[in-house]
């Protein structure tokens, strides 16, 4: 084992905050203490990037009357995507989509804007300032999880809409709406599992060796 290794007890707690991480929707009010949440945006913060851009922008939103007009698009997109699911609508309809309304903080993620001279690592995959906001995301999860609060990534709704709503400059783009908060608890399995939506895949079945769909 590497010298640079954490210690067991270390190593399991990082372990298990990844393994129990969910992507929850049911929330029990309460608050999240400012020294909390500030360190949770520092997790967040502390997140790789290419180009060292640090692309992501975070919207804390006190604002009851904008958390519901933000949960106003959530619903208008959710008819939508339902419209679109053709048979399976009724299905989706009896999902619990957000905890816009529920959940002890609401942050929106955004993409900064004049993001285009920023080419380094990305002139031939422009979306990796995507991927490294999505990192930042993945932080504040996995450290809210540590701490106990739940988190929940909303990505329906219109982001031309919400952007708009937002007050958000040219090119800047949303792209996650985040609730956060204390839970009564977690989900024992991905909630999209335990609705009978979707079935996770193995591991196994997504690793290929050397070429694209040759396992061993």
């Amino acid at each position: 084992m590497s010298e640079h290794a954490f210690s067991d007890a270390e190593r399991a707690a990082l372990y298990r905050a990844i393994g129990e991480r969910r992507d929850m929707r049911h929330f029990a009010g309460g608050e999240v203490a400012p020294a909390l949440l500030a360190r949770l945006l520092a997790a967040a913060h502390q997140a790789p990037s290419v180009g060292l851009m640090q692309p992501w922008r975070f919207i804390r939103i006190t604002q009851r009357d904008l958390r519901a007009r933000i949960q106003a698009l959530v619903e208008e997109e959710r008819l939508r995507t339902a419209d679109a699911l053709g048979e399976r609508a009724d299905a989706f309809m009896t999902l619990k989509v957000e905890g816009i309304n529920d959940c002890a903080e609401l942050l929106v993620a955004a993409l900064m804007d004049q993001r285009e001279p920023h080419i380094f690592g990305r002139r031939t995959l422009p979306e990796m300032d995507l991927a490294s906001l999505a990192c930042a995301i993945q932080n504040l999860w996995l450290a809210a999880r540590a701490e106990g609060l739940g988190m929940g990534w909303v990505s329906l709704f219109d982001p031309v809409a919400l952007a708009e709503l937002l007050g958000m400059p040219a090119g800047a783009k949303p792209v996650a709406v985040l609730c956060l908060g204390p839970v009564a608890e977690f989900y024992p399995a991905p909630m999209l599992v335990l609705e009978n939506w979707a079935e996770e895949r193995p591991l196994s079945d997504l690793l290929y060796h050397n070429q694209w769909g040759e396992q061993p």
